[in-house]
């Protein structure tokens, strides 16, 4: 069975945080991708598959397709995967379909209109706080860590400071 050894939201995707850092210190030999918008461009799916280094894998599908290949491939597979999704919605759908069901790490959710920022590269939602408290009550482990070197940081924290802002 394929195993999920790094559950990351970001929403840069494949970037090079990603290629040099958190491929090698997760042990991952595929990269799985899940994104419907990526999923209809061939165009940017070749850039992305195009940014992994030589032997590991790059799958690209979008929720309902993520879910049909876990269900069907990944019993018969012995990748240790890399799962990254764009954001919390995408997320959330992997979790209620019972995909990801590990710790969660959230590494980059970007800016734009109704979002604040609450620490380096994370801006939050109101709908992202209703999903990670969705997640809380799950009790999943959820945390923030942009880079190998930051220490986690608990998700109740950020939130928290969405409040306040």
């Amino acid at each position: 069975m394929a195993k999920i050894v790094l559950t990351r939201v970001d929403s840069r995707l494949i970037h090079g945080q990603v290629v040099t850092k958190w491929l090698q210190q997760s042990g991952a030999d595929e990269i799985l991708v899940v994104s419907d918008e990526l999923e209809k461009d061939e165009f940017l799916q070749s850039i992305y598959v195009m940014a992994a280094p030589p032997g590991v894998e790059v799958k690209i599908y979008g929720v309902e397709s993520a879910i049909a290949y876990w269900k069907e491939a990944a019993p018969n597979s012995s990748a240790k995967i890399l799962f990254l999704v764009p954001d919390l919605s995408t997320l959330e759908a992997m979790v209620n379909a019972c995909v990801v069901e590990n710790d969660i790490q959230i590494g980059g959710l970007g800016g734009g209109a109704e979002r604040k920022n609450v620490l380096k590269n994370i801006n939050l939602s109101e709908n992202d706080v209703e999903i990670l408290n969705r997640f809380s009550e799950k009790n999943l482990n959820v945390f923030f860590q942009a880079i190998p070197e930051d220490n986690p940081m608990p998700i109740a924290k950020l939130v928290e400071k969405y409040h306040t802002l």
